[in-house]
């Protein structure tokens, strides 16, 4: 693949503007030399040029290119986002190497989730593969493609444990699991920054939002966050030291408030934790518009007073507002912020500029000036294979009555729903240079791969919703969301006809991506009433129904589950996404995906995570008692638990085999499996290790995920999985804030999502 080539730095700096004698390299790519160097450059800046490097501007109305390359000549900015193409980039380091004093060059960043300009899966999506490798590609494609267009960084990836399906952000997530979302994230860190953030096509990631956005209060974007050390450290903050371990270069700072205080503002969080207890180097950035937040949040007085607090808070980088330029030089003068402060916020973003090869070439991802492309979104840009791959592989199937799906290329088949030939929806949330019209809608992925084989009608049925005070705020920044403007009852009329016509009936529903997405919490978690007001129709026609659904958070489909014959979840699968669906619709690939996030029953039951406390009086649903933790109102229990998907053969685990009933502290036991592809077909499946601390100092989750491989197997086949566990699987931090395995006996669980399990047990001497 074209971006696994070997590719030089053919640029020669001789064919770029006058550089500064004494700045540019060959400067040794090592910590040493970086901060000798950091150090003699810092020494010769004035005051206003290290406030300009904290400064990070975005390009927009309130700051067009031409206002930005004034401000780049006179030394007040230090990096930029929102612009990602090789002209406009070039254009603005040109600015700094021609017109600047020191030439410091700018870096350029950009939200890169999912994909650059090949859309992948949303994070939630990738989740679903639980296939490291599959994560390797993402990342290495979307450093290759962001490289490629002039890019130094990307905000991602977004490691936010969430347990809360009403946050619109937990489509940028891999889901409500710590395990899972730390070697998710750091897998994704690995790839995206390769060996080096200088190489030509890896980039700097920045890890994000740190800390604890995903527990906002109510699933209510920018809330707040109240919570324990221990459950803080214990399940919240392993995933961004991972990310930070994999050697993440940039951290961005939350909107929220965490016990109180703004993150922005929390120096306890920034610097005794950040720097102190983990050692990190790298950069910190506020998130957009955070530090004027701070005075919204009742711990600043005024703009001056918010900039003083997050400067010596540890806010390196100031995120889209002009606070640090106006208010910092005053602010030194005075002696209320001090120049050993200022200095250390503007070594970090030297830093990342040295870590990213800048000192050595300011064009390093930009290549000589003949060499941009002639069509920014050409075809030949895009790695549709990969992109198809990935998809299918993210793709989980829910239900599968009475073997409705594979479905056969023959006779006539309906797609039919709002989603249906969405090509921007199909794309999902930060879908970043994406193109929607280089993206494939369901029901063209359903015509490619049935060709003449099967006839294929269509109709929209519904419009996403009905409710014009939604589709006015999905639309307030683009317009996203297309209208029908027939009455509901003339489309679905025309759906039903449609479906009337057909062999079986597809129907592509659920959110638009606009409704899964930063700023986009939702109270009521159900399918829109208009769309659910189609399936009833369309269920009445008797025909065999197959739900597709495109989403970004878990749903509560009580009634869609009793409706459908078979029910595929999709998220929002990227650019390839209507071909990868459209596999495994017709069967040509067989479904492996398992769910990252458990799936409510309904809003009422939120938050609902397999890995629990359990209380003093747990509740058996098989001997219910009243006096026990449950609703009395409903199931209790998810509607699908996490690690669930289904697969087109059937698969079999056998008992939990201990190497040994004991383990030393220092260590380990295998537990073991055979599992068994009892079905007529191959596939894959996701066998999953959980552990639970029987007995401890404090209450421990009644499961936590440890472990997990995928496996494919031939029909009749059996493979033995195994997993060794050591001490570090089984340490916490306790009351006092310890981090220890305590000794006693702990419960081995293995089995193909989180609730149906084989036992073992061993004792920790």
């Amino acid at each position: 693949m074209k971006w696994l080539c070997s590719v030089g730095i053919a640029v020669s700096l001789a064919l770029q503007p006058a550089l500064a004698d004494d700045l540019f390299g060959p400067h040794p790519m090592t910590t040493q030399a970086r901060d000798a160097f950091v150090t003699s450059l810092l020494k010769k800046m004035t005051v206003d040029e290290k406030i300009g490097q904290l400064r990070l501007i975005s390009v927009g109305p309130d700051n067009p290119k031409e206002k930005i390359r004034e401000m780049i000549k006179e030394g007040h900015v230090g990096a930029i986002f929102n612009t990602v193409t090789r002209p406009d980039i070039r254009k603005m380091q040109d600015q700094v190497m021609q017109l600047s004093r020191l030439k410091i060059p700018l870096f350029f960043a950009y939200d890169v989730v999912h994909g650059q300009r090949t859309v992948f899966p949303i994070s939630l999506g990738l989740a679903s593969t639980f296939d490291l490798d599959a994560v390797r590609t993402v990342g290495r494609i979307s450093a290759w493609e962001a490289a490629d267009d002039g890019l130094n960084m990307t905000w991602a990836p977004m490691v936010d444990v969430s347990r809360d399906p009403r946050w619109g952000r937990v489509s940028e997530g891999f889901g409500e699991d710590t395990y899972l979302t730390s070697i998710m994230g750091s897998t994704m860190v690995e790839s995206m920054q390769g060996k080096s953030p200088a190489d030509r096509y890896s980039v700097m990631t920045s890890v994000k939002h740190f800390a604890a956005y995903g527990a906002v209060e109510g699933g209510k974007e920018y809330n707040t966050v109240d919570m324990s050390p221990q459950r803080l450290f214990n399940d919240y903050l392993p995933p961004y030291k991972a990310g930070l371990d994999a050697g993440s270069g940039g951290v961005m700072i939350a909107l929220n408030s965490l016990n109180g205080t703004p993150a922005t503002s929390d120096s306890w969080l920034l610097k005794d934790v950040l720097r102190k207890e983990w050692g990190f180097k790298g950069i910190t950035i506020s998130d957009h518009g955070a530090i004027k937040e701070l005075i919204n949040h009742g711990v600043a007085s005024d703009p001056q007073d918010a900039v003083r607090i997050a400067l010596k808070a540890g806010i390196d980088m100031s995120m889209g507002d002009e606070y640090y330029s106006k208010y910092l030089p005053g602010l030194i003068k005075s002696g209320a912020v001090t120049m050993a402060e200022l200095d250390d916020a503007t070594r970090h973003v030297l830093n990342v500029k040295y870590d990213m090869g800048l000192f050595n070439d300011p064009y390093v991802h930009l290549g000589p000036k003949g060499s941009d492309p002639v069509d920014t979104n050409a075809e030949s840009r895009l790695h549709r294979k990969e992109a198809r791959e990935v998809a299918r592989e993210s793709l989980v199937l829910l239900k599968n009555r009475l073997h409705t799906l594979p479905l056969k290329k023959q006779g006539t088949i309906a797609v039919i729903g709002p989603l249906a030939d969405s090509q921007r929806d199909m794309m999902g949330s930060w879908s970043a240079a994406g193109v929607a019209s280089q993206s494939v809608s369901v029901l063209q992925g359903i015509k490619n791969a049935a060709g003449n084989s099967a006839h294929i009608v269509y109709a929209r049925g519904a419009n996403i919703s009905n409710h014009q005070g939604i589709i006015d705020f999905l639309n307030s920044y683009e317009k996203a969301v297309q209208q029908d403007p027939r009455s509901p009852q003339a489309m679905i009329d025309e759906a039903v006809n449609t479906a009337k016509s057909a062999d079986v009936v597809v129907a592509v529903v659920g959110e638009s991506q606009g409704m899964a997405h930063e700023a986009s919490s939702r109270t009521n978690i159900t399918i829109p009433q208009s769309q659910r007001d189609l399936i009833a129709a369309l269920k009445a026609t008797g025909k065999p129904l197959v739900l597709v659904l495109m989403n970004g958070r878990p749903l509560a489909l009580v009634k869609e589950q009793q409706q459908a014959d078979a029910m595929l979840e999709t998220w929002f699968a990227g650019t390839e996404g209507g071909n990868a669906i459209a596999d495994v619709l017709f069967g040509d690939y067989n479904p492996s995906g398992k769910l990252p996030m458990s799936f409510p029953r309904s809003v009422g039951q939120i938050p609902v995570y397999y890995s629990h406390l359990n209380t003093g009086r747990p509740y058996n649903p098989e001997k219910p008692d009243k006096y026990t933790s449950h609703y009395f109102d409903e199931a209790n229990g998810p509607l699908f638990p996490f690690g669930y998907g289904l697969s087109y053969t059937t698969f079999q685990v056998s008992d939990v085999k201990m190497s040994s009933p004991v383990m030393k502290r220092d260590g380990t036991v295998t537990a073991s499996v055979t599992v068994t592809n009892t079905g007529d077909r191959e596939g894959a499946t996701v066998v999953q290790l959980y552990l639970q601390d029987v007995t401890a100092s404090m209450s421990r989750p009644v499961k936590m995920l440890r472990g997990f491989k995928k496996v494919t197997l031939k029909p009749h086949e059996t493979q033995t999985v195994s997993f060794p566990v050591d001490i570090n699987a089984l340490k916490f931090w306790n009351a006092r804030m310890q981090y220890v395995a305590e000794p006693g006996k702990f419960n081995v669980f293995i089995g193909l999502d989180s609730e149906r399990v084989k036992q073992g047990s061993f004792d920790l001497l």
